[in-house]
């Protein structure tokens, strides 16, 4: 992975943006469903890379915990969904499977992660598919708003024009 000033800078961004709109969230079952950060993953696939991506899911999961907004149940979450799309995404080169890989990586297996992280750090009672259904609808959430939003920019060749502006030196 090559780390450049362009990128880095937008993760940032990306980042801050994530943490302020984390009051967006909705309450479903024992979980906080955080869309944005499901939209963010996608973006960071589709522009970053995997790597970035789960640095900046790592770097909004630890500011939303210090500020009190999250839970330690985002850092399975939200970094195993960006690992997945954005591997899927660089293997393909391709937008629905991308869309499906944020939805698997986050609602399944970072839903079946946060059974440790409950059990063990957290001292909850929880099964290992507890928190599969919360993360499942959340990650659905942002993604149909990555969808939306990614779709948008391809059909405008926008899509093209930020990527390569992102990778000139």
């Amino acid at each position: 992975m090559k780390i450049t000033v362009k990128k880095t800078v937008t993760a940032a961004m990306l980042v801050a943006l994530t943490v302020a709109m984390s009051s967006f969230s909705i309450p479903i079952g024992a979980s906080k469903c955080y869309p944005i950060q499901h939209l963010v993953n996608v973006i960071c696939a589709v522009f970053l890379g995997p790597a970035y991506g789960v640095m900046a899911a790592f770097c909004t999961s630890l500011i939303r915990n210090l500020m009190g907004t999250g839970s330690l149940l985002a850092f399975p979450g939200s970094m195993v969904g960006a690992f997945v799309c954005g591997v899927v995404y660089e293997k393909t080169q391709k937008l629905l499977p991308t869309y499906v890989g944020e939805v698997v990586g986050t609602g399944l297996i970072g839903g079946m992660l946060c059974f440790p992280v409950a059990t063990l750090v957290m001292g909850k009672e929880a099964a290992l598919f507890t928190y599969v259904m919360p993360f499942f609808m959340s990650t659905a959430c942002g993604t149909v708003m990555a969808a939306i939003l990614v779709g948008a920019l391809s059909k405008s060749h926008a899509l093209d024009y930020l990527r390569g502006m992102l990778e000139q030196s």
